[in-house]
This record gives C-alpha cells, sequence and structure tokens, in this order.
C-alpha cells in the first residue's frame, strides 16, 4: 500500500514535469511571434480558469470546504507569487532558452527545503542520515544545472546545420545574463508559492478549487499588468496560429493539467518532495532539444544531467527512508498506547 501511495505520485509529477518543459517550449514560441510576456500569461490562465471550473465542481461535487474572506487572502497572495513568477519566468526563457530556464528551476528544490525548513513544514537534523541525503541531494542537483548551464564543452550529438565550434562558456551572450536573473527570480517567487500553497491546501483541502482560484486570480492580476502596460493591440491578437495554439496548451496541459497534477502530489508528498521533480526538466529538455528541435548535445549537458539525476535519487532515498521511520514511529506509539490501554484495564480490575 505505502509502494502505491508513493508510487502514483512519482509518476504524476513525471507527467506534469514533462507537461511543463512542453510549456517552456510553446510559450518561447508564442513570444517569439510577437506576444508579450503578461499577455500570454493573461490569456492561458482565463482559459484555464474556464476549464478548471466546472472540472473542479465535477470533481469535489460531494465535499468542498467553506470559502471564507481568509482563505480568499490567501488565494490573492498564491495568485501574485504565481503571477509574478510566470511574468519574471516567461520573460527569462524570451531572453534565454526553454534549456536554461530547466535548469535553473533547479534551484527551486534548495530554496522550497531551506524555507520549509524554516516554516518547520521539514526537520532538518545534520545527524540523521535521511536530512543528509537530501541536503546533499539538494546540493548536488543544484550543482549539476550550474554546469548544465555554464559549461559546454565539445559536441557529442549535433545537428547537420550546426556548426561544431565548441563554446565552453554561455556567459558571452548578455542576454543570457538578463535571462538568468529573470529566471533566478521565477525561482524564488516559485518556492515561495510552493510553501504558500502547502499551507492552503491545509486549510481548503481542495485541490482542483485551489488551482481555480489560483488561475482566476493570476488573470485577474495579469489583466491589471496588461492595462498598465499597454503596448500594441495587435500584441492580443492569434495571429499567427501558432500562438493560439501555444495558449490553449499552456491552458490545458501548464495549468489545469500539470498544476491540478502538482497539486495532487503537494498535498499528499509536501513541498519538498514536489520541487525535487524539478532536475528531471533539464534532462527532458535536453532530449527535446535534440530529437525535434535539432539541438546540439554537449558533454557538459551529458555531465550536468548524470549530476543531476544523482542528487534527485539522493534526495529520493532520504525521503522513502524519512516514510518508512514515520511509519515505523506511528506503529511505535500506537502499540505503546494499546499497552497503556490494556495496563490501565488490569488496574481497573476489567477483563
Amino acid at each position: 500500500m505505502r509502494k502505491e501511495m508513493i508510487g502514483l505520485p512519482i509518476v504524476g509529477m513525471v507527467m506534469a514535469e514533462v507537461a511543463q518543459v512542453g510549456l517552456m517550449i510553446m510559450g518561447k514560441a508564442a513570444m517569439s511571434h510577437g506576444m508579450p510576456n503578461f499577455v500570454f500569461v493573461f490569456y492561458s490562465n482565463a482559459l484555464a480558469s474556464l476549464i478548471l471550473l466546472p472540472a473542479s465542481f465535477l470533481f469535489h461535487r460531494s465535499h468542498r470546504p467553506p470559502l471564507t474572506f481568509s482563505i480568499l487572502c490567501w488565494f490573492f497572495l498564491l495568485g501574485l507569487l504565481g503571477c509574478f513568477a510566470q511574468i519574471s519566468g516567461y520573460a527569462g526563457i524570451y531572453y534565454s532558452s526553454p534549456t536554461l530556464a530547466t535548469a535553473m528551476l533547479n534551484l527551486i528544490p534548495g530554496l522550497t527545503f531551506i524555507l520549509a525548513v524554516a516554516f518547520r513544514m521539514e526537520t532538518l537534523n545534520l545527524r540523521s542520515s535521511t536530512s543528509q541525503a537530501k541536503s546533499l541531494g539538494t546540493i548536488v542537483s543544484i550543482a549539476g544545472a550550474f554546469i548544465v548551464t555554464f559549461y559546454k564543452g565539445p559536441s557529442l550529438l549535433m545537428a547537420p546545420s550546426h556548426s561544431s565550434s565548441p563554446h565552453l562558456l554561455l556567459g558571452q551572450q548578455s542576454n543570457w545574463v538578463i535571462g538568468g536573473f529573470l529566471l533566478a527570480a521565477d525561482c524564488v517567487f516559485a518556492s515561495a508559492w510552493l510553501i504558500v500553497q502547502a499551507s492552503v491546501l491545509k486549510k481548503f483541502p481542495a485541490e482542483l478549487f485551489v488551482v481555480f482560484y489560483y488561475c482566476f486570480f493570476v488573470t485577474l492580476q495579469s489583466g491589471i499588468i496588461c492595462l498598465i502596460m499597454g503596448g500594441d493591440l495587435s500584441a492580443w491578437s492569434f495571429k499567427p496560429d501558432v500562438r493560439l495554439v501555444a495558449v490553449i496548451y499552456s491552458a490545458v496541459f501548464g495549468s489545469a493539467f500539470q498544476l491540478g497534477v502538482s497539486t495532487w502530489c503537494m498535498h499528499r508528498t509536501g513541498p519538498v518532495f514536489v520541487s525535487m521533480f524539478k532536475p528531471l526538466g533539464i534532462v527532458v529538455s535536453v532530449v527535446i532539444g535534440v530529437i525535434f528541435l535539432g539541438d546540439t548535445f554537449f558533454l557538459g549537458s551529458l555531465v550536468g544531467a548524470i549530476v543531476i539525476v544523482t542528487g534527485f535519487y539522493s534526495v529520493m532515498w532520504g525521503k522513502a527512508k524519512e516514510g518508512k521511520l514515520d511509519v515505523q514511529t506511528q506503529g511505535m506509539m500506537s502499540e505503546s498506547s494499546s499497552q497503556k490501554v490494556a495496563l490501565l484495564s488490569n488496574n481497573t480490575g476489567e477483563p
């Protein structure tokens, strides 16, 4: 039973990460065809809200927690963090690439782990092997992300149209530096978003409703930003058609599916477990880039991917062992309580 409980969130998070990589590629395509990042965020979240509203009522038709003003305030904060994360993240993708974006997202586990420890959602005991594995795995994953981002090395697989000129550092392009800073800001907002979402789910345990209200408030907030920024009305057009395809993909697979699955997993496993699947994104993006986009696969990508996966499994080992210890502790506490009850019964003369 325990393996099934862990296995379903693992499968769900792998699917969610694949969907997110596709979302980055589609978002890059829309912005490359003249759609601003904040307009893309508005459209995708508005369509996702329309999809999630009937789905949430259908999925939670038997049990819906009461909606209070305090919960609405939490939803507003969740939407605000998500709005800033999406706008800065898509801007970073526009100035760089989906591959760099997935690499930078590996900063989220470390930031989330630090915030989770600060808010006492996770325990940190450096004498414990589980805490050591999670801490070391987080550091190793972040190191692997930086290897993929800043070190290329010689090319291993290259499309025919690409020239073989191995550059060692990507920092030679100023746009990548701007994109890196924007993506780093995205990671900070996303880490805070994970912590707030975990708190919201404790107060309002209805996953699809949480995702709906999140998308709804992001729509309102990004709409206000669109009005403030103004700009050309042609930016709101769905011509060329790639803009419409990108918005539909973002709403269906990016917001409705990816957020719905990750929220469901978070409700059952916690924010650190969800964030630790971010290293898989860089592996997926490299595979998609080489096979479908004609990108070059460099030695740095291979080394970084190996380091990332090593750190990922280190954290998964720590989480799995921690879960077994929790089950054993609960069993011992239950057995101890039963013994106390039996002892009390004997002392009172009951059979």
